[in-house]
């Protein structure tokens, strides 16, 4: 597997048809709330503060920007974390003091690492964040290959080779990643050093995530339609 460059997926986002920013009803600080909804499922993930700047960035990039009030300037959510907001939608309230951002969150919001700024301290009792943002990365760089087909890429190698390779390949890595498994179940077994075949099952575990988002890509399928599936399913009784 070879590891290509970053990308970011987001990019400049129309206003919304009711909405101008003249009509934003900026307080005396020159500021406006902003209410960060996932757009998934409408959990909102945090609050905070706009001015004009931060507006016309998040508008421009696409990515949700702030106003911080302690530091005194304009920042983007997700620039040390790596846990974007992609901005989808942007709404302003009956009184004008208020904005609606429907947002796709790369990772978690909060600085908790917790999805949303009003989940308790317990929704990290798994442990803290996995880094999954990161994925986000890897995708973007997944599809600009799809799109401009970059001469030498091991991914548009595998995109070329349609389903049979790319498939090929998935089967090939889950076997790969069950013989790492039972090499590191046997290792605890012994009471031998795992960090061998711990390494050995992440890398392969790595592979087997690679080459499946590329057969998404090349099925055209987006990453969020398996993810949406996934929440879909989280919570349901077990069937019995």
């Amino acid at each position: 597997m070879t590891t290509e460059g970053e990308e970011s997926m987001a990019g400049p986002v129309e206003i919304d048809a009711g909405l101008d920013p003249a009509t934003v009803s900026w307080d005396a600080a020159g500021l406006v709330a902003g209410v960060v909804q996932d757009v998934a499922d409408g959990r909102v993930l945090m609050v905070g503060w706009l001015d004009a700047e931060a507006l016309a960035a998040t508008l421009d990039t696409g990515e949700v920007h702030f106003h911080s009030r302690s530091r005194g300037h304009l920042w983007r959510k997700g620039e040390s974390s790596g846990n974007v907001l992609a901005l989808q939608s942007l709404a302003l309230d009956c009184d004008g003091d208020a904005l609606l951002l429907g947002v796709r969150p790369a990772g978690p919001t909060c600085h908790r690492q917790t999805r949303s700024c009003f989940d308790a301290d317990v929704a990290r009792a798994a442990g803290a964040a996995q880094g999954f943002a990161w994925l986000e990365s890897l995708w973007s760089t997944i599809a600009e290959r799809a799109a401009d087909r970059t001469e030498g890429s091991y991914t548009v190698r595998l995109l070329d080779g349609g389903v049979d390779l790319a498939g090929r390949k998935v089967a090939e890595e889950a076997t790969e990643v069950i013989l790492a498994a039972k090499n590191d179940e046997a290792a605890e077994a012994s009471g031998s050093d795992r960090t061998a075949t711990q390494a050995l099952l992440a890398g392969e575990a790595g592979d087997l995530l690679y080459h499946a988002l590329v057969l998404l890509a090349e099925r055209g399928l987006q990453p969020r339609a398996v993810i949406d599936v996934l929440r879909g399913r989280h919570g349901r009784p077990a069937r019995g």
